[in-house]
């Protein structure tokens, strides 16, 4: 880690520039005129949406009719005065390979198309976080990656890893291509996402596409709209600065050119008396404006305009999620900002309240002056379960102390995909640890009721570790743990009158609580004292993380 993402950012100052000069050009106006076109997801290998109706879209001349045809369906649209067009399949049931034909002035074929369960795999590097080596090089590969690479051949599994862009406003089209899951292919693609998939394909047999769009560092705000951000005041504050610093910009990048012209002057003049020539002038305060290494991801809105917009015409199964990181030290106001961008989301999608499934975060101990947030992160993650369809895997029990990428990778796939078997699919299986539902004061122990236990509570290792129990004085002491049926009993002999329990609230917890399905009871806590982060102000500059690019 360290400064590794200085070394690793993948996007030099002068490409930004390049940048931003060929957004301004998407940006001026209609679409591209001339041949149909398609958007970089409706492409070779792709998979569409099963069991429900799909649009297939992109652009043509103003005026120009466009004919899709898919077996025996054939729709046509006529492109309106900027260019676009769309047109509506009806419902297509699981399989493949179709051809899909797309006529205008040109024609296109779109080969090797499957029909199946599609769904977009997203957040900060804990989901970038690829099966294989990482050509970055702020994690080590997962698990026995050798291995899973080898055995990688799911050619009914397809994954599109959507290459990394920001924008101010939304855009229509990004890029990356569909792939076959291959050996060849799984290496460079998200972790999580592949095993996810792999284990959902395998479990319900039917063909499953995954489409990444992660960025390792970001925080929840750059993946959400500017529609919801204006619609939350403290996030509305963070926009105006982001757009205040990128309008400053131009000014400081001319008043730091005038300070080098003088200087230049400056040092002439001390060279030719003999003097000792003068400091050169400090370079501009990039986390202060727009050009962090990470502040160009980081922009507000920016992700989500660049990277999830131009999918959303897309019909989806659902969103798997995996980012937190970086908004720890905002963890109290992240319950907010986390639910609010589940419900944008699927507002701009417009297809109600899909699955939205998430990971808590893993255990991590190199906290650094931020020790104390993580478990706040988890109690704000856990707070979006109150929405519906949403489910959650717990990671504390997997987690690094010294990296804040886990390797066992598969384990999150696993519970993610037993998550959405259950909540997209209707499945009777276990996919929820043990869960906090009650507390009783009983002759100076507490008793803690759980639900969610299976056929019983288990103990992983020699004890049951990683409960603590305070008195009203709030002072937290270890205690001592038992499993009564449902319950955990708890004592401790500095306690005598506890009112209040913790399990595994810590950066780098001790997990030892799990049902009989293995799954792991999630961190709690039973009161509801100040935590760290409740009642701060929230940050105005880029939060870089412990070691730096997450």
């Amino acid at each position: 880690m360290g400064n590794a993402h200085l070394a690793n950012h993948r996007t030099s100052t002068p490409r930004r520039f390049a940048f931003l000069a060929i957004a301004s050009v998407l940006l001026s106006g209609a679409a591209a005129q001339g041949d149909v076109k398609l958007p970089a997801v409706i492409s070779d290998n792709m998979v569409l949406q099963q069991g429900r109706s799909v649009s297939i879209w992109g652009s043509a001349d103003a005026g120009e009719q466009v004919t899709v045809t898919l077996g025996e369906q054939k729709e046509t649209a006529t492109a309106d005065s900027s260019g676009r067009w769309k047109v509506m399949l009806r419902p297509l049931k699981a399989g493949g390979p179709f051809e899909i034909t797309v006529e205008g002035k040109n024609t296109i074929i779109i080969h090797n198309v499957l029909a199946g369960e599609v769904w977009i795999c997203a957040g900060q590097s804990n989901m970038e976080m690829p099966v294989g080596i990482n050509p970055k090089g702020y994690s080590d590969p997962v698990n026995n990656y050798e291995e899973e690479i080898a055995q990688a051949n799911y050619p009914m599994l397809r994954l599109f890893n959507v290459t990394d862009a920001v924008a101010g406003k939304p855009q229509t089209d990004l890029q990356g291509q569909w792939v076959v899951a291959s050996p060849a292919t799984v290496g460079s693609f998200s972790a999580t996402g592949y095993f996810f998939g792999r284990d959902l394909h395998r479990d319900m047999k039917f063909p499953v596409g995954m489409i990444e769009a992660a960025w390792g560092g970001t925080e929840a705000e750059a993946w959400m709209s500017d529609e919801a951000l204006e619609a939350d005041p403290d996030l509305k504050s963070d926009a105006d600065s982001w757009r205040q610093r990128v309008a400053d910009f131009p000014q400081v990048i001319e008043q730091y050119q005038k300070n080098v012209s003088e200087w230049e002057k400056a040092a002439e003049a001390a060279e030719a008396s003999g003097q000792v020539a003068i400091p050169f002038p400090d370079a501009p305060n990039w986390k202060k404006h727009f050009w962090d290494p990470r502040a160009d991801a980081n922009r507000v809105g920016g992700l989500w305009n660049a990277m999830i917009a131009p999918l959303t015409p897309m019909a989806i199964a659902g969103v798997i999620w995996y980012q937190g990181e970086s908004n720890d030290r905002n963890g109290y106001k992240y319950r907010e900002t986390f639910t609010e961008l589940i419900q944008q989301w699927r507002a701009s999608w417009g297809e109600g309240n899909f699955p939205f499934l998430f990971v808590q975060l893993a255990a991590f101990g190199a906290r650094g002056l931020s020790a104390g947030t993580w478990p706040v992160m988890r109690e704000s993650q856990a707070k979006a379960l109150s929405l519906p369809k949403t489910g959650m895997a717990t990671a504390a029990d997997i987690g690094d102390t010294q990296h804040a990428h886990p390797r066992n990778k598969q384990e999150v796939g696993r519970r993610l995909a037993l998550a959405a078997e259950a909540i997209a699919y209707g499945r009777d299986v276990e996919y929820r640890g043990p869960t906090f539902k009650s507390l009783r004061m009983e002759n100076g122990t507490l008793r803690v009721e759980f639900t969610d236990t299976a056929d019983g509570l288990v103990v992983h290792g020699q004890t049951l570790v990683g409960f603590e129990i305070a008195g009203e004085d709030q002072q937290f002491y270890p205690a001592e743990a038992r499993i009564a049926g449902t319950e955990v009993v708890l004592s401790s002999p500095h306690v005598a009158k506890p009112v209040a329990a913790r399990y595994a609230w810590a950066d780098d917890p001790k997990c030892s609580l799990y049902n009989s399905r293995n799954l792991p009871a999630p961190p709690f806590r039973t009161d509801d004292w100040p935590v760290p982060t409740q009642g701060e102000n929230r940050k105005v500059a880029p939060n870089p993380g412990p070691g730096g690019r997450r």
